[in-house]
């Protein structure tokens, strides 16, 4: 694979086309990881390097009642009340709160798996921004539909950056949960970026599916697709995994703001995007082997062209309740009338 300029002066390749590459910045940048190796009531990274931001990834396992929550500090953590949370859970209504803390979910259930990505923007003298993205498993197996949440929150610390992350609660955090807190600087001239590409696929002629081939199995993947259709068909992007056809996935989307949409003991995982306008979809997956693998994505149309028509909005979670395998290839199928156009694209980037 050719190592390749992106754009903000990222680069792209694997670990060995990257080596020996200088002078660039090289994106998302891991600053710090912890994995739990027993339980334990907290989830503690520090010495965390200032970075204007962050994305951090958080895959964590309850084995008590509790909901997931964060803090942050710079030399100690903030355990003041300096926070403040507005949150939907599966669609619902916004709740808000000023906290001692950042809230990731309502969930409560003991042995609940959960997924979430979070960015935080970073500068000194100004409040720290945070959006949350998190999927929740409840319960194994592709007969219950995973549960979302969206958070944004702020941590009203006006002098310092952050150095400390802690994942905290009132109960335990289960044996092999993990926080990795990634960064991000403009002016950054490192070339360990955390994701690696494993696979990039441009179509040349139209076709019903989107295909990576088989790809290196890696921890956390990262996906985004853009396509539309060729003609004046529908179509419908169904992304399934490892060629596994079975009635393994089910998921949970909102479509402009709507109630939420739960589907069970799916084929696929609909991304409701039907029609027949340009998309673009972004998705991060969890790919344990032996836990069943968390989606969580979002996908835009424009609608139609022109400024007037306003585009459309897909927010979701999904999981394949396999938990055996680790992602080794994805299939961006479509089961209606239309086909992709020629041009349609596929990336993938993955990294443990």
């Amino acid at each position: 694979m050719t190592t390749k300029y992106l754009d903000s002066k990222r680069i792209s390749g694997t670990t060995a086309d990257r080596e020996g590459v200088t002078g660039v910045t090289g994106g998302w940048k891991e600053l710090g990881r912890t994995t739990l190796g027993s339980d334990t009531s907290t989830i503690d990274v520090s010495s965390i390097p200032d970075k204007r931001y962050y994305k951090i990834l958080m895959d964590y396992t309850q084995t008590s009642d509790f909901a997931g929550l964060h803090r942050l500090g710079n030399s100690s953590i903030d355990t003041g009340n300096n926070y403040h949370n507005r949150q939907s859970s599966n669609g619902g209504t916004d709740a808000s709160s000023q906290a001692t803390y950042v809230r990731l979910d309502n969930g409560w259930q003991s042995g609940d798996r959960k997924f979430a990505v979070e960015y935080i923007a970073n500068k000194s003298d100004k409040e720290k921004l945070i959006l949350n993205h998190m999927v929740r498993s409840v319960t194994t197996g592709a007969g219950q539909a995973p549960q979302r949440s969206e958070v944004a929150s702020k941590w009203a610390n006006t002098s310092n950056v952050l150095d400390k992350f802690q994942m905290m609660n009132g109960g335990t955090y289960a044996d092999g949960s993990e926080v990795v807190v990634l960064g991000w600087d403009e002016d950054d001239t490192h070339t360990t970026n955390f994701w690696e590409e494993l696979a990039s696929v441009t179509t040349g002629s139209a076709g019903d599916t989107l295909q990576s081939g088989t790809i290196s199995a890696k921890k956390y993947l990262w996906i985004q697709a853009s396509y539309k259709n060729d003609g004046a068909a529908d179509i419908n992007a169904l992304p399934r995994f490892n060629g596994d056809g079975g009635a393994n996935y089910s998921k949970r989307t909102s479509t402009n703001g709507a109630a939420d949409n739960a589907r069970t003991g799916r084929t696929w995982i609909d991304l409701e995007s039907g029609g027949q306008t340009q998309r673009f979809a972004n998705m991060f997956i969890i790919n344990n082997a032996s836990n069943e693998k968390l989606c969580i994505f979002n996908q835009m149309d424009y609608g139609a062209s022109g400024a007037s028509t306003a585009p459309n909005r897909i927010e979701g979670v999904a999981k394949w309740s396999n938990t055996s395998d680790q992602i080794t290839s994805i299939e961006w199928d479509q089961r209606d009338a239309g086909n992709y156009a020629a041009g349609a694209e596929l990336k993938v980037w993955g990294s443990n």
